[in-house]
């Protein structure tokens, strides 16, 4: 681009406040000025309407003489701005108010329609008058001896009229334009003073490291809904900084532990030398890098899952199978499987779904007692062939339940939401010597979203325990 167009130049050199003058101004004057011809144009053909009514009303009055063959001479009619002649078929005059000419008509014989009644404008130089002259034709007499009544009236009284009123126009338009400029300047100003307050607030929030809020205006308009979103987003980007903050300080905290052992064992190895037992030292540095790659591989899924948009449906996976295949993973004993009668189908990706009940078997193994049990429930009319309605996919509410309970210690109804936060443990139910990261649930809270599912916590029926209810979309057609 070599440079700016007008409408740049323009909002450069004007604030806001100017560009919203400039276009409020040009267009009261387009406006103004739309108006004033629209005005001057009726004003012009009211009267022009006039004049001709009040030359028809005398032109018909000295039709009927004619037809009555009464016409005086001169011809009655107001002196001053009006003329009356009477002329035949062959355009002589044959009677003529005082003032009309008594030799030549006002209208030619061509111009004349004998049978019409007509209205025209000459110049006032042909009748004797100033300014343009109308002139009416009406006809007259009778059928042996026809003849036509013309009356001109001249339109000087309409010309200085309407020339008055344009003057007055053109001289009080510009002054209307200026007091309604000055006015909407101050208007303008006091309607943009809230969007001030809001640039200043955002300023000194911008201008310190830390959270805070805009002004809110007290008038229930656009501005005041624009401050309490803007107040929203930054509350909704103060809690994300926080929880941003928060991460960052319990990752850190996290991958500091496995490595302070590293660095210890290996001290410690070194300081032994020939006495080191490197057995023992290879198995323990072996265990704390498990321990540190799968907190890395925990933090990158988690960190992919918040940039990553929803997930789509990839195909049917059967729960049953699923189940049977993550339980594979574990002694019989104490994991057990509870087998479905019939295939339980859900929509989604088998990865996901196999990751979030790895996770959730993973917790209760942890902290069991002694048995580990999995089911998978049917949702209503999804474990059957489907009616005809519902052969494109599982209708709305209808979901499989699938259960992961143990016996271990529980946890707490106060705890129970913020188990899925990232990085909780619970003094009596986490220790990081259990092997433990704190993202487990967080994980599966994140993918069981993507499912387009939910998972809550709930107490062990008979108790004590835990249990893990995952609802996930049915699908209610087997696959082929």
């Amino acid at each position: 681009m070599t440079g700016a167009g007008p409408w740049s130049r323009l909002r450069a050199a004007f604030g806001l406040r100017g560009r919203l003058m400039v276009i409020g101004v040009l267009g009261l004057s387009v406006g103004l000025a739309v108006g004033g011809l629209v005005l001057l144009g009726v004003l012009h053909f009211v009267l022009q309407r006039t004049v001709d009514n009040e030359a028809f009303r005398t032109a018909d009055a000295v039709a009927l003489l004619a037809a009555e063959d009464a016409l005086p001479d001169p011809l009655p009619v107001a002196a001053g701005q009006m003329r009356v002649q009477v002329v035949d078929h062959e355009g002589r005059v044959r009677a003529a108010s005082i003032d009309a000419d008594r030799l030549v008509p006002m209208l030619r014989p061509e111009q004349i329609d004998r049978d019409a009644r007509q209205r025209l404008t000459v110049p006032g130089e042909r009748v004797g008058l100033p300014g343009p002259v109308r002139v009416v034709a009406v006809p007259a007499g009778t059928g042996a001896e026809p003849r036509t009544v013309l009356v001109a009236r001249s339109m000087a009284d309409v010309r200085h009229s309407t020339h008055a009123v344009r003057t007055i126009l053109l001289v009080a338009f510009p002054l209307l334009v200026g007091l309604l400029a000055v006015v909407a300047w101050r208007v303008v100003g006091a309607t943009l003073r809230p969007v001030e307050a809001l640039r200043r607030g955002a300023e000194e929030i911008t201008g310190r490291d830390g959270g805070g809020r805009l002004p809110v205006p007290a008038s229930r308009d656009e501005i005041h809904r624009l401050a309490v979103t803007l107040n929203g987003m930054l509350g909704r980007l103060e809690s994300a900084r926080n929880r941003q903050r928060a991460f960052v300080a319990d990752a850190a905290h996290e991958l500091r532990s496995p490595l302070t052992n590293i660095r210890t064992e290996v001290e410690v190895a070194q300081r032994l030398a020939e006495r080191t037992d490197w057995t023992a030292v290879s198995a323990n540095l072996l265990a704390d890098t498990e321990r540190l790659s799968r907190l890395v591989d925990d933090l990158l899924l988690l960190a992919r899952l918040d940039e990553a948009p929803p997930a789509r449906a990839t195909g049917p996976v059967e729960l049953g199978g699923l189940l049977a295949a993550v339980a594979a993973r574990y002694p019989s004993p104490p994991v057990r499987v509870l087998i479905p009668e019939s295939p339980v189908w859900t929509v989604g990706d088998p990865d996901e779904l196999h990751r979030i009940l790895a996770n959730l078997v993973d917790n209760a193994v942890r902290h069991a007692r002694g048995e580990v049990v999995l089911a998978a429930v049917p949702a209503p009319g999804g474990d059957g062939p489907a009616p005809a309605s519902r052969r494109a996919g599982a209708g709305p509410g209808a979901y499989h339940l699938v259960t992961v309970t143990d016996d271990g210690p529980g946890i707490p109804v106060a705890d129970r939401a913020r188990v899925f936060d990232r990085f909780t443990r619970l003094d009596d139910a986490r220790a990081r010597d259990a092997g433990g990261t704190g993202l487990g649930l967080a994980i599966v809270r994140e993918l069981v979203r993507r499912a387009a599912g939910s998972v809550e916590l709930a107490d062990a029926e008979p108790g004590p325990g835990l249990c893990v209810r995952l609802r996930l979309p049915a699908l209610p057609d087997e696959p082929a």
